[in-house]
């Protein structure tokens, strides 16, 4: 950012607050273009590019999340978005069966809650990266390296999605705001596994 002590002229908050409210607007905007469900992982990896470009100094605001969203809708993203859905729906149903007595119950629910986690940290990760704007299955391949190699980032990301569920459990209005702060967090963790890389 250029110059975060100061203020622009008309600008009502100091940069860093607008940078909170910017995160908000695109939060919203994220969770509204997250109800057809199928379409939550190109809103989530919208939302992840658009904040990222606030480290240029791109505006990050909820007209350019719509503006970038309707330029990437595509095939992929809903090919993404189905297999998304199919696989929560799948975790869903196996803790269900685990929860209802079957014999190996234990081992299984434990079995399934982690390959759970680690799908759920690779799909944050692989939105949170550039490719995930034009190439899901490089995004994916790329996210579950990182995930593995970046065990603490990958922490990171499983404290961003706990606190994300529990502020929407709280108060559920907090939960159409989730989205930007969830975003933020992938997409720094991201950042911050780049810059140590390079």
């Amino acid at each position: 950012m250029s110059d975060t002590r100061t203020r622009e002229p008309g600008e009502v908050f100091g940069p860093r607050l607008t940078l909170f409210a910017d995160m908000l607007s695109v939060g919203l905007a994220t969770a509204a273009a997250c109800l057809p469900l199928l379409t939550a992982p190109a809103a989530l990896s919208t939302a992840c590019a658009v904040l990222r470009g606030a480290r240029e100094d791109r505006p990050a605001t909820a007209g350019r999340y719509f503006a970038l969203l309707r330029r990437r809708l595509r095939a992929g993203d809903l090919v993404a978005g189905t297999a998304a859905l199919a696989g929560a729906l799948l975790l869903a149903a196996d803790l269900a069966l685990a929860g209802a007595g079957l014999p190996g119950a234990p081992l299984f629910a434990v079995t399934a809650a982690a390959i759970g986690t680690y799908a759920t940290v690779v799909a944050l990760r692989a939105c949170a990266r550039p490719e995930s704007l034009d190439d899901w299955p490089t995004a994916l391949r790329a996210a579950a390296r990182d995930a593995v190699r970046d065990v603490g980032g990958s922490g990171l990301v499983l404290l961003a999605v706990a606190t994300s569920a529990v502020c929407a459990w709280v108060l559920v209005p907090l939960a159409f705001l989730a989205p930007g702060p969830l975003a933020l967090a992938v997409t720094a963790v991201d950042v911050r596994w780049a810059a140590a890389r390079g």
